[in-house]
């Protein structure tokens, strides 16, 4: 039993043909299920109007379909997205007489030189994701293990209460456990776990889950609010981070420039308040003001977007301590 979550980036709709349509926003899921297997399918629907449901699928994906009919700024804007991110496993469909030769080019140097190309045979494509969700079999937490979901999205439901969507993206958790919300202090009751329809008594890194929670309601909790009860956690509102610019960038960030930070489900703004490079503009040490608390795990990584950047609205990466 395994689960891999696929973002797919082409046509909209394109996901359609791979899976069954489940929750719909401005990012909409397919599901794809066989036996015990299955793959979460994440397509950025308010994309490129917005670029946050972008990050959004990216973030959450293990791997990523690309479907290619012409060179365009949005395919760059892809490459560098899926690039910050770091989603190193992934498989490209080229139409419209597009070549393996006029990409690779925009590929080199990035985690994408290494994606797949591969056939648009809408079978085939569901038979390989599903072999690779099998292959990442998931298994029971381990006594005492700790657990953190990002939520993505968030309802009430009559007869059950409080219901939440989201991955699990490090450990594992159990039903009952007790997890804090985090920005905040609340602490929530995990009332039942489901599994693509299916109940279960646990959920691992990797799976796509729906949580029933006991003590909060609905309207207390956003999108970006993350459930842990993992210590290390952190929740800043300022920092302190090396930033790694992407190669286009055409100058030195400056105090006052206010950018979007995109970790998990969260992309809160945030003023440059001051800027050191050391000598090499492409690599600053950032101070950061946030709107509001950023929620992440040292050793983590968030992504730079500017959004009046015009065609380059992503800027690069920081590392999280």
């Amino acid at each position: 039993m395994g689960n891999l979550n696929v973002a797919v980036l082409g046509p909209p709709g394109y996901a359609k043909d791979l899976g069954k349509k489940g929750t719909e926003s401005d990012i909409t899921f397919y599901n794809l299920k066989k036996g015990d297997d299955t793959v979460t399918i994440i397509e950025p629907t308010r994309y490129p109007e917005r670029l946050a449901p972008l990050f959004y699928a990216a973030s959450m994906a293990d791997a990523v379909l690309i479907v290619v009919s012409e060179i365009t700024p949005t395919f760059g804007e892809w490459v560098l997205m899926l690039n910050e991110v770091g989603v190193e496993q992934g498989y490209i469909v080229l139409e419209n007489y597009v070549t393996p030769g006029e990409v690779a080019p925009l590929l080199r140097g990035t985690v994408l030189e290494h994606y797949e190309f591969v056939d648009a045979d809408p079978i085939a494509l569901r038979d390989r994701l599903l072999r690779e969700a099998s292959a990442r079999a998931s298994t029971p937490p381990a006594t005492g293990a700790v657990g953190t979901i990002p939520i993505d999205h968030h309802f009430n439901v009559r007869g059950i209460g409080t219901v939440i969507l989201g991955g699990v993206v490090r450990g594992g958790i159990r039903k009952h456990d007790s997890l804090k919300v985090y920005p905040g202090e609340k602490t929530i009751t995990v009332r039942s776990i489901q599994k693509h329809d299916d109940d279960f008594d646990w959920a691992a890194e990797g799976d796509r889950v729906g949580l029933a929670l006991k003590n909060i309601e609905s309207d207390d909790l956003d999108r970006g609010f993350v459930l842990s009860d993992d210590p290390a956690l952190q929740a800043r509102s300022t920092l302190e981070a090396r930033a790694t610019l992407v190669r286009y960038w055409p100058a030195p960030l400056t105090a006052g420039t206010v950018l979007h930070l995109g970790h998990w489900m969260q992309f809160i703004p945030a003023r440059v308040e001051a800027v050191r490079d050391d000598g090499d503009w492409r690599q600053p040490t950032l101070t950061l003001a946030l709107e509001k608390d950023l929620v992440y795990l040292p050793g983590d990584t968030a992504v730079l977007h500017y959004l009046e950047g015009g065609k380059l609205r992503i800027a690069g990466h920081i590392e999280l301590v």
